[in-house]
């Protein structure tokens, strides 16, 4: 006999998807929270470029942000794309972020301006938003080349944020979180004719 119809643990996994999306934007916002009482002292722990204090902001930058108009802005976003990221697979979708964390932490280590402290989930939206634009163009999957687009046409204006010359504004942390994301879509893909080899070696007898 072959297994249950997808459809349960469809619902199941976007419901995880749900929790972790919205856990992940109330770590921001507790976050804000503190460095407001702390008087701004989680703002340090921003990318220093090439510095080796700079190194752990790698680590922290995409969750800390420049006040609370900062993190509001980043907060709708990071909440949608967050989720559609993690509702074709909640594995999936966290070491697709880590590829985006990494490539664009690094990337902003190397390239911003020296002097310069850079932090916030954008890094991390423009790595979510390149990696569901691109996803269905490696995988060939349908559904997936619909959100692509429907993505797209929601958001794609935001693509012109890694171009440099807004003042105070990150684009190479835009830049390099959509390289990652574009990087993450293609390690990541999981084309059709894989997909049905899998699901054959699941059923039994």
């Amino acid at each position: 006999m072959s297994q249950d119809s997808p459809t349960r643990p469809q619902r199941a996994n976007w419901l995880r998807a749900g929790i972790w999306s919205l856990g992940f934007v109330a770590l921001l916002w507790v976050l804000e929270a503190t460095d407001y009482v702390s008087g701004h002292q989680l703002d340090t722990l921003g990318i220093q470029p090439r510095t080796d204090a700079g190194l752990l902001g790698i680590v922290f930058a995409p969750v800390l942000h420049f006040g609370w108009a900062h993190l509001y802005g980043n907060t709708l976003p990071a909440l949608i794309l967050g989720f559609l990221v993690l509702a074709s697979g909640v594995g999936r979708g966290i070491v697709a972020t880590l590829i985006i964390w990494v490539v664009g932490g690094v990337g902003v280590w190397l390239m911003s301006p020296p002097g310069s402290i850079t932090a916030g989930t954008s890094m991390l939206i423009f790595g979510w938003l390149v990696y569901l634009i691109m996803r269905g163009l490696f995988s060939h999957r349908i559904g997936q080349i619909i959100i692509g687009v429907l993505i797209f046409l929601a958001y794609g204006s935001l693509l012109l944020g890694v171009l440099p010359g807004q003042t105070g504004v990150s684009w190479q942390g835009h830049l390099f979180g959509a390289i990652g994301g574009a990087l993450a879509a293609w390690l990541l893909n999981d084309p059709p004719k894989k997909q049905a080899q899998s699901k054959a070696q699941k059923k039994v007898a």
